[in-house]
């Protein structure tokens, strides 16, 4: 799906330290100089946080597939922070290559496309010598998650900071939750549980004047070769947490169920509105994994951790913990979305990179095996799912490209690849 990263040789010393040194902007007066590509909501409030994080930012070049979302969202951005925008119109780029023209205008990079192209823009960002803020997940199969965990391990060689959008991880309250947990105040992590159960999804029914890409594009969150399915594109969330839960050690096993029951309507693609995945560690401690995208119904979006000496409940909510340590978070946190740029750019300027890369990689991974295992209703391992050949990149980006229908996945019959 995407070439294997650039190997960089060294011809001496002089040369090693050059492409290992990072970029210069220690200075606070030194400009940096930011890029958007995805332009929608997402990307929309990245870039408001990132023009938030440092006094001295600008926004100088945007990209999306389609020229109305990147009008749309520089409008937005030039109310909001006029002071800070500088793009220009050559520095408008629209359609598959967009991302191209951002990364050689930009010194930071912000990733906030649909997932299926984080790990090729990743890769292009980081080749570039470019600082990184990728949106999760970061790949929609395993051949987009090795290339990731490439990628950021060649940042690390760079001394380039990557972020990633896992912003519980950069919650004061979480933080702290995670420090008594791993402190051993609720004992041995025997089991978890992690709930995303929300309200319906939005879909954008089909325009007789689009194209089958065109379409897929504009309702890009309903497709599995796009988002990755709910369980990879938003419980994410909640899959990491449980992983930092057990100090980012991951599942040797899943299996589990899923399928279509309320959201059937083609506009809602191909794919699932509800899973159930069991995930089983190395030392026998199981995450149970449920999500529902269902109207109507209770919503739920928390972790649990249940330890042999007590019980920790992990949500944006409450943060508390029961048995014989019990404690409860007080006080507000501050925006967990500003939190992440504010570090990220505050890293940039210290010449103290940061590097997300294994964790955002290998809690993506989890995403997409409890998929797998689901789709296919067999049991995948870590390894096999680390290992797939699965590829779900269609053929050419054309807008001209007939797509047919991809079908829903039939447990039993859909194969593992």
């Amino acid at each position: 799906m995407v070439p294997t990263r650039r190997e960089f040789l060294g011809a001496g010393a002089a040369i090693a330290a050059a492409l290992h040194a990072p970029l210069v902007h220690a200075a606070g007066d030194d400009v940096l100089k930011v890029g958007l590509i995805g332009c929608g909501g997402r990307g929309t409030g990245a870039a408001e946080q990132a023009l938030n994080a440092d006094p001295n930012v600008k926004l100088v070049a945007m990209g999306d597939a389609f020229p109305d979302r990147l009008q749309s969202s520089l409008k937005v951005l030039s109310k909001s922070h006029p002071e800070k925008i500088d793009v220009k119109e050559e520095n408008c780029f629209v359609g598959f290559d967009a991302y191209k023209g951002v990364i050689a205008a930009s010194d930071v990079v912000l990733l906030c496309e649909p997932p299926h192209f984080r790990p090729a823009h990743l890769k292009a960002a980081v080749d570039a010598g470019k600082h990184v803020f990728a949106e999760k997940p970061v790949a929609v199969d395993a051949p987009g998650v090795r290339s990731v965990l490439a990628s950021c391990e060649e940042a690390k060689k760079k001394s380039l900071s990557v972020v990633s959008g896992l912003c519980l991880r950069y919650s004061t309250g979480f933080r702290e939750m995670m420090k008594r947990v791993h402190g051993g105040e609720i004992g041995e992590v025997v089991a978890l549980q992690a709930n995303d159960y929300r309200g319906g999804r939005w879909s954008r029914p089909r325009k007789p004047e689009w194209s089958d890409m065109t379409w897929h594009m504009r309702n890009w969150y309903n497709f599995t070769w796009l988002s990755g399915d709910f369980n990879v594109e938003q419980h994410v969330h909640y899959l990491d947490v449980c992983a930092w839960a057990m100090k980012d050690q991951y599942p040797v096993r899943a299996i589990g169920m899923g399928g279509r029951q309320v959201l059937s309507e083609p506009e809602y693609g191909n794919i699932y509105d509800h899973f159930s995945i069991v995930y089983e560690y190395a030392s026998g401690a199981k995450m149970f994994s449920n999500t529902r995208q269902h109207k109507n119904c209770k919503t739920d979006m928390s972790a649990v951790a249940i330890g042999s000496k007590g019980r920790a409940l992990i949500s944006e909510g409450r943060l508390t913990i029961s048995g014989e340590k019990p404690w409860e978070h007080q006080g507000k946190d501050k925006n967990i979305y500003q939190v992440e740029h504010d570090e990220f750019f505050a890293s940039i300027r210290s010449g103290k990179p940061i590097n997300n890369g294994e964790y955002m990689s290998k809690s993506s991974l989890m995403a997409i095996m409890g998929r797998m295992a689901a789709y296919t209703g067999q049991q995948i391992g870590w390894e096999q799912a680390l290992n797939s050949k699965e590829d779900l990149t269609p053929s050419k980006y054309d807008w001209e490209l007939a797509i047919e229908m991809p079908p829903v996945a039939t447990p039993g019959v859909t194969k593992f690849f």
